[in-house]
C-alpha cells in the first residue's frame, strides 16, 4: 500500500506550484570568459585540452572544462572580479593567462591562446587531470577522493574516515561534528541496498566504487530534513568517455582480505551503456573490554573478546543513458548485491563478588547470513530555453533481504547457583522494500537569482521476523519473550520552495521552506501460542506534519572570500532497530532493546562560517550552535541485581546543546607537497533525565586530522593521515581518546595506464574506542575495536579509448545528474 490518499494533496500542491507563470525577465547579465585554444605550430585547434578559470593572485580553483575538437573554452556565470585562466595539456607548455578582469554583464574574449609544444607530441596519451582534494561550493564542502592511496582496497567507510568534519566509530557508524545522527545518501539518494542498517552496506562498497563524498553541515529546504548534524553525500564513479574503455583492479593484504573489481564503459553520441562488477573479501579482526559495576552489591564483572566478521559481497552495476537531442537525458540503471556475513565473537568472563556467578565462563557466539538485494531507477533531466532552466525526475524501487542463524554457547569453570542459559539459536529474517518519487524544478532569472521548487515521496517498509529457542531441562525450547514478528512502515511525503537573489553586488540571500508529513506504523506480532487475536498483535502508530524553514545570508569580498550565516530546522527520526522491540541477548548479561514509541527528535541549527584564501593557503571556519529536543539515547532501564543482567532501551530522554568552532585548511607547501587539516572543537550540555535516571552532564571534546600528500617523482607519490579524538561527553558518561595514523604509496606504470599502490592503516595499532558510563547504579568501562592493524597491495589498470587519440577526442557536454545537488 502507497498511501496514495495521503499523498494526493502533494500532487495538487506540486502542479499549483509548477503551473504558475516563471516568466520574469532577467534582471542581471551574466557575465563570461571565452577563448580558443589553437597549437602554435600548426595552427589547429586543440581539442580535449584542460582549461581552469582561477582566483588572480590565490590560484584558488573557480571552474573547469574541457575543449572540444573546435579548441573553444567558455566559462559562463562568472561573479565580478580578476581572475587568471590556465591551460593544460599533455605534450605541451602550460600557459597562464593573467589578471583577466571581468565586470558584471561583460562577455570577455581572450582570443586564441596559443600552446608550445614540449617536444615530440605522442599519437596517443592516457587522459588525466585530478581535481583539488577539496572544493567549497555554496552550501558543501567537497572531497575528491577518487585519488585516495589510503582507502584503495577498502570500503566506503574506510574513505569517509579520511574526510574531514567526519569521524567513525567502533561499529562503522559515521559521525558528523560529534552527532552520530547524520543523513548518508548514495549519488542523492538513500539507497534501498542499505536496507535498515547503513553502516553494513557502506561496509560493503567498495572504496573505489566512490568519486567524490559531499558533507552538507546546514542543508537548505531543499534537501532532506532527516539527519541532526545534516547530509553525506556519495557519489559514485560514472564512466562518460566517447569509445569503449574500462579499468580492471585488484587488491590483496592482511587477514586474507582480497578485493576484485572490472568497470566496463561504451558511447556514441546519444547513447551510454556502462557496468561493473566487484568482489569484496571483507575479513575484520578484532578484540575488546567491557567492565561492569553493581554498585548494589559490589559486584565486578569483567568481560573481554576476541572478534572476527568475515563478508563476501558481489556487487553488480549496470547502466544507460539515453541523450534524446541536447536538452533531454534519461537514464536507467540497477544495481544488484548478493552479500553473506559470518560474524563470530568470543566473550570471556570473570566474576567477582557476584551473588550467583564465581570463576569465569566463555561464551561463544556465531551467526552466518545470506543478503539479497537490488535497486533500479529512472532519471530524467529536461532542459528548458532558459539557460539553466530544468527539470529533474526519478523515480527507484529497491529491494533487501537478508536470512540468517545466531547460535551462542556458554560454557562455566563453576556451574551457576541461579538460572543462566547455556546455549540459544536464534532464525532471523528481514525484508526492506523502498519506493522514491521526486521530482525536482529550477527557474534561474539572472546571475544569483533563482527560484527552485520540488515534490519528494519516499516510503520504506521493512519486516523483522526472529524466533528463539533457548536450552532448558528439555533441551533446546522456544523462547517467546525474544520471538516475534515486527512489521515497519515510514513512509514521508515533502514539497519545497527556495528563493535566492541579491540584496547589493555583495550581498546575497537564500530563503526556503519545506514542509513534511511523516507516518510511522509499527506492527509487533508474538508467537507464544495460546494468546488472543487482540493479545498477539501490538499496533502503533506515529503521524505529524512539519514545516523546516532555512534562512541563508552572504556576504561576499574579494578574491572568492565570503561570510555566511545561516538558520535550519530539522529532524533525525527513528529508524530500524531502534523501534524494533525484540531483544539482542547476544551478551546474555547486557541486553539491548529497541523502543517503538521513539519521538522524532528536534533540531535547531545555525552557523556562521568565513572563508579566506591566499595564494598557497585556503582556510574556511565555522561557528555553530545546534538545539535538540527529544534526544534519543539508549538508556539503561533495568538491572537484575541477583542475576547482575542489565537491560538497556532506547528513549527520548531531554534537550541536548551543542556549541562547536571548526576550521578546515588547505596548504601547498610546495608544487610537490601539499597538506589539508581539519580541527572540530564542541561544548556538549545533556539536560539529564529524573525519569531515566540521567543526570545532567557537560562538557569540552575537540577532534583533529591532517592528510598530507608529496609527489617524490611524477609517477611517485606518498600519502599519510592522523587524527586524534580527545575524549567526549555522552548522555550517561565519557568516552576515551583514540588516535590513527595511515599511509600509503603510489607508483605509476605501463605510461600510467597502470598503478601499483601500497597502504597501511591504523599503522600504530591504537584505533580503539569505548568510554565509561553511569546509570541506575551501573558503572561500565567498554572499549573495542572490530579492526586491528592491516596492510593493502593493490593493482589498477585502465584501458580501452581513455587513450583516444586527440584528433578523435570530444568533449562531454552533459552534466552527470547522478548525485548532483539536486538529488537530495
Amino acid at each position: 500500500m502507497f498511501f496514495a490518499s495521503r499523498i494526493k494533496i502533494g500532487y495538487v500542491i506540486l502542479l499549483s506550484i509548477f503551473s504558475t507563470s516563471l516568466d520574469v525577465n532577467a534582471q542581471a547579465g551574466k557575465a563570461s570568459v571565452s577563448a580558443v585554444v589553437i597549437d602554435e605550430l600548426s595552427g589547429d585547434p586543440i581539442g580535449f585540452a584542460s582549461a581552469a578559470l582561477l582566483v588572480q593572485g590565490s590560484n584558488t580553483y573557480v571552474k573547469g572544462m574541457q575543449t572540444v575538437d573546435d579548441g573553444k573554452v567558455l566559462f559562463t556565470e562568472i561573479a565580478p572580479g580578476t581572475y587568471a585562466v590556465r591551460i593544460t595539456y599533455v605534450g605541451y607548455e602550460n600557459h597562464l593567462t593573467e589578471n583577466v578582469v571581468v565586470k558584471a554583464g561583460e562577455a570577455v574574449n581572450l582570443g586564441k591562446i596559443l600552446l608550445k609544444p614540449t617536444g615530440e607530441l605522442l599519437e596517443e596519451v592516457v587522459v588525466q587531470g585530478a581535481p583539488p582534494a577539496m572544493e567549497l561550493g555554496i552550501d558543501r564542502k567537497i572531497f575528491n577522493v577518487a585519488e585516495s592511496t589510503l582507502s584503495v582496497g577498502g570500503t566506503a567507510t574506510d574513505l569517509l574516515a579520511n574526510v574531514p568534519s567526519l569521524q567513525v566509530d567502533m561499529d562503522g557508524t559515521v559521525s558528523l561534528r560529534g552527532s552520530s545522527s547524520v543523513r548518508v545518501l548514495i549519488n542523492g539518494r538513500e539507497s534501498a541496498l542499505a536496507g535498515s542498517d547503513v553502516t553494513q552496506f557502506l561496509q560493503s562498497l567498495p572504496a573505489n566504487a566512490v568519486e567524490r563524498i559531499e558533507v552538507v553541515t546546514n542543508p537548505s529546504s531543499k534537501y532532506d530534513a532527516e539527519g541532526q548534524s545534516g547530509i553525506i553525500n556519495i557519489v559514485l564513479k560514472k564512466n562518460t568517455y566517447l569509445g569503449f574503455n574500462g579499468s580492471a583492479n585488484f587488491s590483496g593484504g592482511s587477514y586474507n582480505n582480497y578485493m576484485a573489481g572490472v568497470n566496463l564503459n561504451f558511447r556514441n553520441n546519444s547513447v551510454n551503456y556502462y557496468g561493473g562488477y566487484t568482489f569484496n573479501r571483507r575479513n575484520m579482526v578484532g578484540d575488546g573490554v567491557n567492565n561492569t559495576e553493581l554498585l548494589a552489591n559490589n559486584s565486578l564483572t569483567n568481560n573481554t573478546s576476541e572478534s572476527a566478521r568475515l563478508g563476501l559481497n558481489h556487487n553488480v552495476q549496470l547502466g544507460v543513458d539515453y541523450y534524446l537531442g541536447e536538452k533531454t537525458l534519461i537514464g536507467l540503471a540497477g544495481n544488484l548485491s548478493f552479500r553473506g556475513n559470518e560474524r563470530n565473537e568470543d566473550l570471556f568472563y570473570n566474576y567477582f563478588n557476584h551473588p550467583q556467578l564465581s570463576g569465569s565462563s566463555s561464551r561463544f557466539s556465531r551467526q552466518d547470513e545470506d543478503d539479497f538485494g537490488y535497486e533500479v531507477a529512472l532519471d530524467v533531466k529536461q532542459d528548458f530555453k532558459h539557460d539553466g532552466e530544468e527539470l529533474l525526475a526519478n523515480v527507484a524501487f529497491g529491494y533487501d533481504g537478508e536470512e540468517g542463524v545466531n547460535s551462542f554457547d556458554q560454557e562455566y569453570s563453576v556451574p551457576p547457583s541461579g538460572r543462566y542459559e547455556r546455549a540459544r539459536i536464534n532464525d532471523t529474517k528481514e525484508d526492506g522494500r523502498n519506493v522514491n518519487i521526486q521530482l525536482d524544478y529550477v527557474r534561474p532569472f539572472g546571475e544569483n537569482h533563482k527560484l527552485e521548487a520540488g515534490y519528494r515521496t519516499i516510503i520504506r517498509r521493512s519486516m523483522d521476523y526472529q524466533y528463539s529457542q533457548s536450552d532448558s531441562t528439555q533441551g533446546l525450547m522456544p523462547d517467546y519473550r525474544v520471538s516475534n514478528d515486527f512489521d515497519m512502515t515510514s513512509s514521508v511525503h515533502a514539497l519545497y520552495v527556495n528563493y535566492q537573489n541579491k540584496l547589493t553586488d555583495k550581498l546575497g540571500y537564500q530563503v526556503g521552506l519545506r514542509a513534511e508529513q511523516a507516518y510511522l506504523d509499527t506492527e509487533l506480532g508474538l508467537l507464544t501460542p495460546g494468546l488472543s487475536e487482540d493479545e498477539r498483535t501490538i499496533s502503533g502508530q506515529l503521524d505529524y506534519f512539519r514545516v523546516y524553514p532555512s534562512v541563508f545570508l552572504t556576504q561576499e569580498f574579494g578574491n572568492k572570500n565570503q561570510l555566511q550565516l545561516s538558520y535550519t530546522r530539522r529532524v533525525s527520526r527513528p529508524r530500524g532497530w531502534q523501534v524494533n522491540p525484540f531483544v539482542d541477548v547476544s551478551d546474555n548479561l547486557n541486553h539491548r532493546q529497541g523502543n517503538p514509541n521513539l519521538l522524532p527528535e528536534d533540531i535547531h541549527s545555525f552557523e556562521l562560517g568565513y572563508t579566506k584564501t591566499w595564494e598557497s593557503l585556503l582556510i574556511t571556519s565555522s561557528v555553530y550552535h545546534r538545539i535538540v529536543n527529544d534526544v534519543t539515547q539508549p538508556i539503561i532501564q533495568e538491572v537484575d541485581e541477583n542475576t547482575g543482567v542489565t537491560l538497556m532501551q532506547w528513549q527520548n530522554i531531554s534537550r541536548n546543546e551543542s556549541t562547536g568552532l571548526e576550521l578546515i585548511s588547505r596548504l601547498d607547501l610546495s608544487k610537490k607537497w601539499d597538506v589539508m587539516a581539519n580541527v572540530n572543537a564542541y561544548h556538549t550540555r545533556f539536560r539529564g533525565s529524573e525519569a531515566f535516571g540521567v543526570d545532567p552532564s557537560k562538557g569540552f571534546s575537540w577532534n583533529a586530522n591532517a592528510t598530507t600528500n608529496y609527489r617524490f617523482i611524477p609517477r611517485l607519490s606518498l600519502q599519510a593521515r592522523f587524527e586524534y579524538q580527545a575524549p567526549r561527553i555522552m548522555a550517561q558518561g565519557k568516552g576515551i581518546e583514540n588516535y590513527v595514523i595511515d599511509a600509503g604509496l603510489k607508483l605509476d606504470v605501463l605510461n600510467r595506464k597502470g598503478s601499483i599502490l601500497f597502504n597501511a592503516r591504523d599503522l600504530l595499532n591504537q584505533r580503539r574506542f569505548g568510554g565509561y558510563t553511569h546509570s541506575n547504579g551501573v558503572h561500565r568501562y567498554f572499549e573495542h575495536r572490530w579492526m586491528r592493524r592491516t596492510f593493502m597491495l593493490s593493482f589498477n589498470y585502465r584501458f580501452g579509448d581513455q587513450s583516444l587519440k586527440r584528433e578523435e577526442r570530444k568533449r562531454e557536454n552533459t552534466e552527470d545528474y547522478g548525485g548532483g545537488e539536486q538529488q537530495f
